[in-house]
């Protein structure tokens, strides 16, 4: 736009020394083109020195001399050598303008293509009268500057057409000017004026330009946050995210799951690296994918062993062992329908653990930083899972309490066990949810003591009137085989929805043997 409004105002001084008594400038060439404080081209160095036949500057080196010569039509420099004089020409300012049309498009020397040519070879191929080919400045393969291809095309021929050898087939400034104006898509306002314009169309593609940065700005800014909220609490993370210290924070009551892969040694002794890791980002991504519709935290994995938390960090009252309960029955019943991928006849197992305490939390490190918990709580919950049998979920006596006050959930006491570092403990089994609202399957492995409560069958301990079950067997095995089963016993083993019913009597309690003799028929009542 700059480019041909510059041009206009060449050809609007040309033209208007065209009708004047001086009928041309003479000495027509870029430096002699000056632009104003307004954005408006204006011609210089015209006068009546410049008339016909004035002698040229003996005091310029023929370099300069030369140099000077560029811009001159061939028709004048076979007169100008010859008698030393200056000449010019309406016919001549034309060829001048082409040149310097062609260095605004181009924004070069009027011969930079022909730069291994001397000014004087220059001018001298321009003064020949070779007639099968003219010599003019070479257009670069791409005129840069130019908005579209047609304007570019018509640009070049017009330049062409003020260049021709024959002085009367040059086109008048007049024309040149009509043709400009067709041109310039700016015609109807002056340089000013289209400046303003093309800022305002720059601004409004600028604010375009940073609508759409800032939209991929935003975007690329979820995606950090979404990951920083995957490794540390969204809370703890928005505290570091301002730069601030977060302090180490107390809390009262929390509920902490641990679980670990039962024969994981033995199952990655068998197993390549590969199908190690294949083997645990399947299973964990599974994990992932349960525990985010329930209101807890994964803390962290370590090898085989997963650990979540419900009550931090954010507190959520009572409701952590309620929370930590049921993604804990979901798990399992994942588990019991996984498959390992590289093995797919094997059958995989978890212990799992629960235990509910106060615990301390907190930022540990700079580089990676991890969100920690400290605590008895923790190991405690930690000797839940490493105590606990295959497909079983392992509780503290403190969890036990606070989901019986739920009503919702089938719990069976396992007794007192000998845990180490804690001395004895009374633990239970969380064997499914009975909440019919929102139900979740029960656990995998079978029955257990549970399915006895049902059908009003104590425990041993209390049958023979003790107040302590231990893990281990005692004898009662044989004491049950020698008095024989009695009726409830035999029509529970005989349902036949349970075909491994006495190998979980057996695993549970301890408590009978299976006999073949007939049982009577009795249906058992719930609770």
């Amino acid at each position: 736009m700059f480019k041909i409004s510059i041009a206009v105002d060449i050809c609007k001084g040309l033209a208007y020394l065209h009708k004047s008594d001086l009928r041309f400038h003479g000495n027509l060439k870029s430096s002699n083109c000056l632009i104003d404080s307004r954005w408006v081209c204006k011609l210089t160095d015209f006068a009546p020195r410049h008339l016909q036949g004035e002698d040229i500057d003996d005091k310029e080196g023929e370099d300069e001399k030369y140099a000077a010569l560029l811009w001159t039509a061939p028709e004048l420099l076979r007169k100008i050598f010859p008698t030393g004089k200056r000449f010019g020409s309406p016919a001549g300012d034309v060829y001048a303008f082409a040149i310097i049309a062609k260095e605004l498009i181009c924004r070069d020397k009027p011969y930079s293509m022909e730069s291994h040519l001397t000014d004087e070879e220059i001018i001298s191929k321009v003064m020949s009268d070779n007639e099968v080919k003219r010599f003019r400045p070479a257009f670069p393969p791409e005129l840069d500057g130019i908005q579209t291809a047609k304007q570019s095309y018509a640009i070049r021929k017009l330049i062409q057409s003020c260049w021709i050898e024959d002085p009367m087939m040059r086109p008048t400034i007049k024309t040149i000017l009509k043709a400009l104006n067709r041109i310039n898509p700016y015609k109807n306002s002056n340089v000013i004026e289209n400046m303003v314009v093309m800022m305002e169309k720059y601004s409004t593609q600028l604010e375009e330009i940073v609508a759409e940065r800032t939209e991929q700005l935003q975007e690329e800014k979820r995606k950090t946050d979404a990951l920083l909220f995957r490794m540390l609490p969204r809370k703890v993370a928005e505290e570091l995210k301002l730069g601030r210290p977060v302090e180490a924070e107390n809390f009262e009551c929390v509920t902490i799951y641990f679980s670990d892969i039962v024969g994981f040694t033995n199952l990655a002794g068998g197993s390549t690296p590969i199908q190690v890791v294949d083997l645990l980002n399947t299973l964990y991504t599974l994990f992932d994918d349960i525990i985010e519709h329930y209101d807890v935290y994964k803390v962290e994995t370590i090898g085989d062993a997963y650990m979540i938390v419900s009550g931090l960090p954010e507190r959520n009252g009572n409701n952590h062992a309620n929370e930590i309960a049921k993604v804990a029955l979901e798990l399992l019943d994942g588990v019991n329908r996984f498959q390992i991928p590289h093995k797919p006849d094997e059958k995989l197992q978890i212990r799992i653990g629960l235990h509910s305490g106060p615990v301390c939390a907190g930022v540990v490190g700079l580089t990676m930083p991890r969100y920690c918990l400290f605590g008895d709580t923790v190991n405690t919950a930690s000797r839940m899972e490493s105590n606990g049998l295959a497909l079983k979920i392992h509780i503290s006596s403190t969890t036990a309490e606070l989901l019986q006050t739920e009503n919702c959930y089938r719990l069976v006491e396992r007794g007192k066990l000998e845990v180490k570092g804690k001395g004895t403990m009374t633990t239970y089994w969380l064997e499914s949810q009975t909440d019919t609202d929102n139900p979740v399957p029960a656990s995998p492995g079978g029955l257990s003591l549970s399915d006895f409560n049902a059908l009003n069958i104590q425990p041993e301990s209390e049958r023979d009137g003790q107040s302590e079950v231990t893990s281990a067997s005692d004898g009662s095995d044989e004491e049950a085989e020698n008095e024989g089963p009695s009726p409830k016993y035999v029509s529970f083993l005989n349902m036949p929805s349970l075909p491994n019913a006495a190998d979980i009597i057996s695993n549970d309690s301890g408590l009978l043997e299976l006999f073949d003799s007939d049982p009577e028929e009795s249906s058992p009542s719930s609770t």
